[in-house]
């Protein structure tokens, strides 16, 4: 209600504009990681079943993602699904899975990636997907595995320990074969073989949370060692760009130390 009487006195649109002023006169996040919390609760509160808000949230996600390209964010990672979310009603999974494939569906006719040149993965335990969304995960990062533009992560059946595990059991074959040895076993062998691996910058300057809970749920669990953090007191599907520019804002005005 407080926000559509400011929209309507002007109020947010200068606000809007101010914030947009100052974030683009400091350096901004180059990769943004968003935990996209809230969308059966903003359901719930709409009087929908739970798998509207999903739908809902999907609308949104299109949204922020002009919003990334607008302000030159150059890479984004959407924890959509967790592995622990397949301990949900079938029916509710079933209906994630149908917008899961009418997602990709729309990515590989989109003016808006190809434009762009967003490369598009997806990150997790893909086989565990049904058949027909894997065949899609597969041509999306097919037709777009050339561009540079912009990188665009997807976690879906994604847990922050499953990729470790996953990672150093690719560590344990390449031992196993002969190929490295245990000394050579880093903090760079790790990275090289987490499923962010093929981006320029795989660490998120900056994790947004959604929904107002403040933890992770097992999202980007090696890479968000010295990412901010900002939890924001609003549900996914109610995410507005003015609460993308203010966690920017808000980014900026913090002194990483990296431990220093």
């Amino acid at each position: 209600m407080l926000y559509e009487v400011f929209k309507t006195l002007g109020i947010y649109s200068v606000y809007e504009r101010w914030l947009h002023a100052q974030i683009e006169s400091q350096e901004k996040p180059q990769h943004i990681g968003v935990i996209t919390d809230g969308n059966r609760r903003w359901a719930k509160a709409q009087n929908m079943i739970p798998w509207e808000g999903h739908w809902e949230g999907a609308d949104n996600v299109e949204k922020f993602l002009d919003w990334c390209l607008e302000l030159d964010i150059k890479t984004i990672t959407l924890y959509s699904f967790s592995t622990e979310n397949f301990n949900r009603p079938k029916e509710e999974v079933d209906e994630l899975m149908k917008l899961f494939q009418k997602t990709l569906e729309d990515v590989i006719q989109s003016p808006r990636i190809h434009d762009n040149k967003v490369r598009v993965r997806t990150l997790g335990r893909i086989t565990q997907l049904p058949d027909k969304l894997q065949e899609l995960i597969l041509e999306v990062e097919e037709i777009t595995k050339e561009y540079d533009g912009f990188y665009l992560n997807i976690a879906i059946a994604y847990g922050g320990r499953a990729e470790i595990v996953d990672a150093m059991r690719k560590l344990a074959y390449k031992v196993k074969k002969g190929e490295i040895q245990p000394d050579d076993i880093n903090e760079e062998a790790i990275e090289a073989n987490l499923y962010t691996a093929h981006l320029p910058n795989p660490d998120p300057d900056l994790i947004i949370r959604t929904s107002g809970e403040v933890r992770l749920s097992n999202f980007l669990v090696w890479q968000s060692a010295y990412s901010e953090l900002f939890i924001m007191d609003v549900y996914w599907p109610a995410f507005r760009k003015i609460d993308l520019m203010r966690a920017i804002r808000g980014y900026q005005l913090r002194k990483r130390r990296f431990g220093k």
